[in-house]
């Protein structure tokens, strides 16, 4: 006979869900308020809540404590919260200068975390020698049961899909070889994805005081290239899971005389891309108008990169101080146009200033003059600094296997080589 409908493990697996996912976005939360926001009756969540608590997946965190002067009436509300430290997950961020591999909790404390610079000559064998290497120091420096362990999330940046030989299939990345590789390798359920969806997740989830009214963000991640990602009710908009780059391919000065390989005139990745800057500032390079730099280099155009060119202008080089003007009103414009085609309640920028003093000294004036103060007002740096990146590895993989299965975990056996 063939059934239809949910059967009641699914349902509870849902239920579950939900009332994991009220907890991530607002924080301690009580039975009463979560049988509200889902619609269930509060003897359904204290069943489904009292069952959690017990596997050690939620904590009760005690009496909600009121403002007012007078405690109302009725029920008291005990508030609950995940508890953080129910599994650990080890991420790893694949990025075009980096490799970060972490460890952290549910929450995304971070508990370890080792780093590689590197450059175009480390080869596939290079980085999943030193991520093998980094995972074992990982969990034996810190003494860390590996049936601990929730899983492994991986976030690759796109400019490294090639070499991480991740092909892409009618359009979209194909994941499933490196998964593999690092299930065979330590019997751990396994995510891949794109590590810019991975590090905008981060930035909603990892939040240490939660808003409940947040429910999108845009978010703007800087490379070798620039990538981009929209979410909605704080979930990627599946639409641009495989188009990230497209706001490389954006138009942000149609008057520019740098036209791109495809034939674009002035897109993002002619304008604002590092290569785009040292293009330009090697255009100028000399004694006239980057004094500082030519001496710096010793005359030589070859050595110039993008630590160079900060330096230069920190010293006052007037040509790349130009530059830098340029090209800080040209992502004034790209903000404003993201920000009216978006509509997010912030735009979080990632890889692009150091801290929130340079942010607001150099972009968030251009961002005034050009877009106004309401777009200004809408711009926010990523919570997640340069030796943390792996927690767009941690993001991935605590969505996927903690919260979207309602915290049923993976039970299988681990081996650490």
């Amino acid at each position: 006979m063939e059934q239809h409908g949910i059967s009641k493990l699914d349902l509870k697996r849902q239920n579950r869900m939900y009332v994991l996912k009220i907890l991530k976005q607002r924080g301690p939360t009580s039975r009463i308020d979560i049988a509200g926001a889902l619609e269930l009756t509060r003897a359904a969540v204290t069943i489904i809540t009292n069952e959690m608590i017990e596997q050690g997946i939620i904590v009760e965190l005690g009496e909600y404590k009121h403002v007012a002067e007078k405690t109302p009436r009725g029920r008291k509300k005990i508030l609950i919260d995940v508890n953080s430290n129910f599994r650990f997950t080890i991420g790893i961020a694949i990025e075009c200068e980096n490799v970060s591999v972490g460890m952290s909790t549910l929450s995304g404390a971070v508990l370890d975390k080792r780093n590689l610079a590197i450059n175009d000559s480390f080869t596939f064998g290079d980085i999943s020698d030193f991520i093998k290497k980094s995972v074992k120091d990982i969990i034996n420096d810190n003494y860390i049961d590996p049936q601990q362990l929730l899983g492994i999330g991986i976030g690759v940046y796109p400019s490294m899909f090639k070499r991480m030989n991740i092909p892409i299939v009618n359009g979209a990345a194909d994941y499933s070889p490196l998964r593999k590789l690092f299930e065979k390798e330590y019997s751990l359920p396994v995510v891949v994805d794109n590590s810019v969806k991975g590090m905008a997740m981060a930035n909603i989830d990892f939040l240490k005081t939660k808003d409940s009214e947040r429910r999108n963000i845009a978010f703007l991640q800087c490379g070798d290239s620039m990538h981009f990602v929209v979410t909605n009710l704080n979930d990627p908009i599946v639409s641009y899971d495989n188009r990230t780059d497209f706001v490389d391919r954006i138009i942000i000065d149609p008057n520019s005389s740098e036209v791109c390989d495809c034939g674009r005139k002035g897109c993002c990745r002619t304008e604002l891309s590092p290569n785009a800057m040292i293009k330009k500032v090697t255009r100028i390079f000399g004694m006239e108008k980057t004094p500082y730099l030519y001496k710096t280099l010793n005359g030589d155009p070859s050595k110039i990169d993008m630590d160079a060119i900060r330096d230069s202008c920190r010293n006052k080089d007037e040509g790349t101080l130009a530059l830098m003007s340029e090209s800080l009103d040209k992502m004034a414009v790209l903000l404003n146009n993201l920000y009216f085609t978006t509509n997010p309640q912030k735009l979080v920028l990632h890889n692009i200033f150091a801290d929130e003093e340079k942010m607001n000294t150099y972009l968030i004036p251009a961002v005034e003059r050009i877009g106004g103060s309401v777009v200004a007002s809408k711009i926010s740096l990523s919570i997640i600094d340069d030796k943390q990146r792996f927690l767009s590895g941690c993001a991935l993989a605590i969505r996927e296997l903690f919260y979207d299965k309602g915290g049923f975990v993976t039970k299988v056996p681990v081996t650490v080589q």
